[in-house]
């Protein structure tokens, strides 16, 4: 089946660039007509709006990032072609001044294309080049044309080779200036405690956001702070410093100066008057400074007399400083001290408002995910859309590359893969949908007996731990976490998540994925409750076939849908002859095997699309789309002799010991649409007629309906 899929996409492609092909010939076609004779005006600006709208429409396709190689190849085929209509339409000849138009397209197709796009640019202007000397001017200019040919090729190489090494280069320089932008964020996020010491980089988010709004109030608030201060103390430098998330240097949070020999940093937390702050976790006051004094921050002379360090101080330890100068001498009193160091403690508010700000907005976009998606679940009626709608949640909650479920058989105490996806290669991993293990040492079994998900923080190593089996593997990844689903302390499976990004399972993350487990497995039992219902509501107790209900509703559809499009039909009544007698002689508990047995042969006997029902008792109803009566009468002929080939076991006689043996036969009456009837009741009725003339006529026969004479015509 997949080949044959394959198959018919690459057949289609084949199509598609032939169609391609043919339409840019006829374009160019159109051209090379011009160039031999001027078509007349109305014509031309017919093609003209034609080439503008086709290059249009594929352009906008280029700015939605939705265009392929084939449509991109196309762009650069049609600019070239207008390129050459405008040189021939405006001077009649290949030598004009509007000639650099052709190369100015030729340079966009190289810079901007891809590979596809450049090379049917220049296709087609060698192309259109050749036949319009050769078609329209007679072979003239052969050797200029050889020289348009050969510096277009040039051209077209220097533009792809240059323009593509530029762009590459400054989009690399964007790319790495972004990312730096990033990771400095993200280190200053993490030195606030706005984001976790361990918490690894990731894509563009929502918790990117919300970082770095977070960063920047902050930021504004220190920045409000420092300059009251310079402003109220006359100071020369004020600036907030805070330790990186290890403690081991310290970065400039917020600066208000105006020394242009100033050093950015980070400085080393031992650095001259830092470390005795830091040391002491007291004020460092100092005056009468001179010239050759080294402070960290000043890159000359210092300029300033005296300085005063304060430590700033979170649960009790010293995480930053915030560091005042001043160029006249003299010690900071007491009252600017004390100024200094309610500055300090409003930095440290402003950095405490954040992360309760941060942990409320991530905690309130936690509680939307799981919403959403408890809502989803609620609403989701079968085990497939449950799967679903969990894998949705759980990608949209965390980084998820891999995802499988498992479910798990409490009687035969086995496992089984019902589901797998994600962005991983076919041949990485052997695990496949359908396969089973048993119960064993590996996570997803220890998983779902200890009711805790695994492994320990979701660190996943193949090296020493087993996921399903040794041999049914998930593909390589250094983050996995299985969360055990379970209601009412039933064990149901789990969900199997996968990861590239390593710590992709942290604790928030953690817990919020257990609560999705939870809704998941409520909603999967619910589903199969739902499924168990309408099972029991549309199928036979004993046999599993249809019931009497069920199949009233079907058969109505069914003789609807051959009404409506002219087709066959056919109703097979059947029961089993002396079914009483057997019930007498070997009891009730042989009768229902009995039954049980022609559900069987009914089943293996008829195809996908046919009905097949218990109608009551020992009494079946078949209902046959698009059969006709001999199609009816083969298949059941086929019944009626299988049936008659099974032997039953009735179990040994009162008092003894040998095992008894049953064989019974069935008759069946058969009635197809329209010979015998165009409703339900009529083909039903006409159906069993005739099996009560197979009864009469002997038992362990067919009978059809148009043996019986014509039957009533439908009310």
């Amino acid at each position: 089946m997949r080949l044959l899929v394959r198959l018919s996409l690459v057949f289609r492609r084949a199509l598609s660039g032939l169609a391609l092909g043919a339409a840019l010939v006829a374009l160019a076609s159109v051209v090379v007509a011009d160039a031999r004779s001027p078509l007349p005006l109305a014509l031309a600006w017919a093609y003209g709006v034609l080439l503008v709208f086709l290059a249009a429409r594929r352009l906008v396709e280029r700015f939605r990032k939705s265009l392929d190689a084939g449509a991109e190849a196309e762009l650069g085929a049609l600019a070239m072609l207008g390129a050459y209509f405008v040189v021939i339409r405006v001077d009649r000849h290949l030598d004009s001044d509007l000639f650099p138009l052709v190369y100015l397209c030729l340079a966009l197709a190289s810079a901007f294309g891809r590979k596809t796009g450049p090379l049917a640019a220049l296709t087609t202007g060698l192309v259109c080049e050749g036949a319009i000397r050769v078609v329209a001017f007679g072979g003239l200019g052969l050797i200029d044309g050889i020289l348009h040919a050969s510096f277009m090729v040039v051209f077209t190489a220097l533009n792809a080779a240059v323009l593509r090494t530029e762009l590459a280069r400054m989009r690399t320089l964007s790319e790495a200036r972004l990312t730096n932008e990033m990771d400095n964020l993200r280190a200053e996020a993490r030195s606030f405690r706005l984001l976790a010491p361990s918490a690894p980089p990731s894509r563009p988010s929502e918790d990117d956001r919300l970082m770095r709004s977070g960063v920047e109030e902050i930021h504004q608030s220190v920045l409000f702070a420092l300059r009251l201060v310079r402003d109220s103390l006359g100071l020369n430098t004020a600036m907030l410093l805070w330790q990186n998330d290890v403690g081991s240097h310290l970065r400039i949070s917020e600066l208000v100066t105006d020394e242009p020999d100033f050093v950015e940093g980070p400085f080393l937390s031992g650095d001259g008057v830092f470390g005795a702050a830091m040391a002491r976790g007291e004020i460092v006051n100092l005056s009468g400074l001179r010239p050759g004094y080294k402070l960290p921050y000043y890159s000359g002379v210092c300029p300033v007399k005296a300085v005063c360090v304060i430590p700033v101080h979170e649960h009790g330890k010293v995480r930053g400083l915030l560091v005042a100068d001043r160029v006249q001498d003299g010690l900071f009193l007491p009252r600017e001290e004390a100024i200094l160091e309610e500055a300090a403690r409003y930095a440290v508010r402003a950095i405490h408002n954040e992360r309760v700000f941060l942990q409320l907005e991530r905690g309130k976009a936690e509680q939307g995910k799981l919403y959403r998606a408890a809502d989803q679940l609620s609403s989701a009626k079968t085990e497939e859309s449950v799967i679903e709608v969990g894998v949705g949640s759980a990608r949209e909650i965390t980084s998820v590359d891999y995802t499988a479920l498992t479910l798990f058989d409490e009687k035969e105490r086995t496992h089984e893969i019902r589901f797998i996806s994600g962005d991983f290669d076919e041949g990485d991993g052997s695990a496949v949908v359908g396969a089973r293990f048993r119960s064993n040492t590996g996570l997803v079994s220890m998983a779902l007996e200890n009711r805790h998900p695994l492994p320990y923080r979701g660190q996943f190593d193949d090296r020493k731990q087993v996921v399903f089996t040794r041999h049914v593997t998930p593909p390589k990844m250094p983050s996995i976490l299985v969360l055990p689903l379970s209601a009412h302390d039933r064990p149901l499976g789990t969900l199997v998540l996968g990861s590239r990004r390593r710590g992709a399972f942290g604790e928030s993350v953690r817990a919020t994925l257990e609560v999705l487990a939870s809704h998941m497995a409520v909603s999967l039992e619910g589903a199969r409750m739902m499924k168990r219902l309408e099972e029991l509501a549309t199928t036979d107790g004993l046999t599993g076939l249809l019931n009497k209900r069920a199949l009233l509703e079907m058969a109505e559809q069914k003789i609807s849908a051959a009404r409506r499009f002219g087709r066959h039909l056919a109703v097979l009544v059947t029961d089993i002859d002396h079914f009483k007698k057997v019930n007498d002689t070997y009891g009730h508990d042989v009768g229902d095997v009995i039954i049980k047995g022609l559900g069987e042969v009914l089943r293996r006997n008829k195809r996908e699309t046919d009905a097949v029902a218990r109608f009551g008792g020992e009494e079946f109803v078949i209902v046959c789309e698009e059969t006709d009566e001999r199609g009816a009468m083969l298949l059941a002929e086929r019944v009626r002799e299988e049936l008659a080939r099974t032997t039953f076991i009735a179990g040994p006689a009162p008092g003894q010991d040998a095992q008894r043996t049953v064989s019974v036969t069935c008759s069946i009456g058969v009635a197809t649409f329209p010979a015998a009837g165009q409703s339900w009741e009529t083909l039903f009725k006409t159906a069993d007629t005739a099996l009560y003339a197979s009864k009469q006529n002997g038992r362990n026969r067919t009978t059809s309906a148009t043996t019986l004479g014509k039957p009533e015509a439908a009310a």
